[in-house]
């Protein structure tokens, strides 16, 4: 397994990390797309022998129980794995009605969610620690200032962001280093060949800031695996079943011309849309891992065999030009005449 530097920072994460988020059985918007407990284990102590050996979880997921059984599951293990988790909204799950402090990213609302993080996780440290979304409603030095915090009495070694505007990423930058307060050593974007935005500003900023770039959704929430055709309904038991408005939004003729493109380079080169899709992305500048989902040993299988795939040139040319969106101004402007 390759081991890759998160950006310039000295922490160190395997090509592909194996994401959390369909750990323990939910009631909330991951319901009935998770695994079970021991199907679980078997998943995670594959990845590991395979040499995944960074894990990215979240306080949200599956209300808590994601980072419960990542809890257990570590138990004699927790030096051999890099270990992630986030914060931003809360524990008992997306569009609760909850305490004002139970979400967001005010200091009370971020010491009290990685405390009760560290206890869900059963470990006294946090590898990386993650707001989970912007939050324009608490001051970014005031967020800046609890991770800071929180960094410097061990808690946690290094700091990242996730879905942000590329303004407010360089603000945060901009104000950690203004006040000497600890920055972002790395992002996590939504990046697939059906979900290229975050390389109009994102990636650029990543690149010349010298931050990581954690990849999530790297299939299109599985739209990239293979398994959904045109024209039908999702197939019962996957993710885009149960949702079905996300599913409105990738079932595009942009999309299954992507899916057509690499379906056609998996057939060539002997192998699955996932690996072609997966392999796609390890190969983009900038790239620190990619976050695979994995429910099942088969899943994880075919995720493993984007480590073994080179792609060709005029494959990868191929995929990037059909996958391209429509970069609007100024990229569009911009890139006319130089990269931007």
């Amino acid at each position: 397994m390759e081991r890759r530097q998160l950006g310039r920072s000295g922490l160190r994460v395997s090509a592909l990390s194996f994401g959390a988020m369909t750990l323990g059985e939910s009631q909330g918007f991951m319901k009935g797309v998770t695994s079970t407990e021991a199907e679980a284990r078997r998943v995670l102590d594959r990845a590991l022998d395979a040499g995944i050996d960074t894990v990215d979880t979240a306080n949200v997921y599956s209300e808590g129980r994601s980072e419960e059984l990542l809890g257990r599951w570590l138990e004699g293990k927790r030096d051999r794995v890099t270990l992630a988790t986030k914060c931003r909204f809360p524990t008992s799950g997306l569009g609760a009605d909850v305490a004002p402090h139970e979400q967001g990213l005010s200091r009370k609302a971020i010491l009290r969610a990685c405390e009760a993080s560290l206890r869900r996780l059963r470990t006294d440290h946090l590898d990386l620690y993650q707001v989970h979304m912007q939050d324009r409603s608490v001051p970014i030095e005031e967020t800046l200032e609890a991770l800071t915090d929180l960094v410097r009495a061990g808690k946690v070694l290094y700091v990242g962001c996730s879905n942000y505007a590329g303004y407010r990423l360089v603000e945060s930058l901009w104000a950690a280093d203004r006040r000497h307060l600890v920055p972002y050593a790395s992002i996590q974007m939504q990046w697939s060949l059906v979900a290229r935005e975050g390389e109009r500003e994102l990636v650029p900023a990543a690149r010349h800031f010298g931050l990581g770039i954690l990849a999530w959704s790297p299939l299109g929430r599985g739209f990239l695996s293979g398994k959904y055709r045109r024209g039908m309904q999702p197939p019962a038991g996957s993710r885009l079943s149960a949702w079905l408005d996300t599913w409105k939004s990738i079932d595009t003729e942009h999309n299954w011309r992507v899916l057509d493109a690499v379906e056609g380079v998996a057939r060539r080169l002997g192998t699955t849309p996932s690996a072609v899709s997966l392999a796609w992305l390890l190969g983009r500048p900038g790239l620190s891992t990619v976050i695979v989902g994995a429910r099942t040993l088969e899943q994880l299988e075919e995720n493993l065999a984007a480590l073994r795939l080179a792609l060709p040139p005029e494959d990868v040319a191929e995929l990037d030009r059909v996958s391209a969106p429509d970069w609007g101004y100024p990229q569009a402007f911009i890139g006319a005449r130089e990269p931007w």
